[in-house]
């Protein structure tokens, strides 16, 4: 995109939207098991490079409020940063649409299971639990993904790629 300003735009629509998501339903979207209806954006990296800064922005603006406090705020703005930079980089380089679908679902789904238990672990006594805590969040982020982001990129990746182009 050669405008600068609509990008930075784009990204901030998007860091507005994650947060505003996340907060609309707050008991659902903070604990060890959780359905951020707000990870369905995690798609959007897949057509969307914009969406890598504020899919992370979004999230550490929401990880403000999460139970978890300060280290929700850095591992899980991290587990976002690292599966957004995963999905651009499968969007951009998989032509196979349900290939690019997988690795759109599967790193967000990954990349939260295997790092957001620290955050949320880490606040109680329950350090041995680390295992089922990863399965609940990989369970709402897939669950998510696949029920929310799917339809999310098969409706919105045509507009974007007008708006892209414009």
């Amino acid at each position: 995109m050669k405008n600068k300003t609509l990008s930075i735009v784009y990204s901030a629509t998007i860091a507005a939207l994650y947060c505003a998501l996340t907060l609309a339903v707050y008991p659902l979207s903070y604990g060890p098991l959780q359905f951020r209806i707000s990870e369905a954006l995690c798609i959007l990296p897949l057509f969307m490079p914009q969406s890598v800064i504020g899919l992370t922005v979004g999230c550490f603006l929401s990880n403000i409020f999460s139970t978890a406090g300060p280290l929700d705020m850095v591992f899980g703005t991290l587990a976002t940063l690292i599966a957004s930079i995963v999905s651009y980089i499968g969007g951009r380089y998989i032509k196979n649409t349900p290939c690019k679908l997988l690795v759109g679902i599967l790193s967000p789904t990954l990349f939260n299971a295997l790092i957001v238990p620290f955050a949320i672990l880490a606040m109680t006594d329950l350090s041995q639990m680390y295992f089922i805590t990863a399965l609940w969040i990989g369970v709402g982020e897939l669950a998510v993904l696949t029920a929310l982001g799917i339809p999310l990129y098969f409706s919105f990746k045509p507009i974007a790629e007008k708006l892209v182009k414009k």
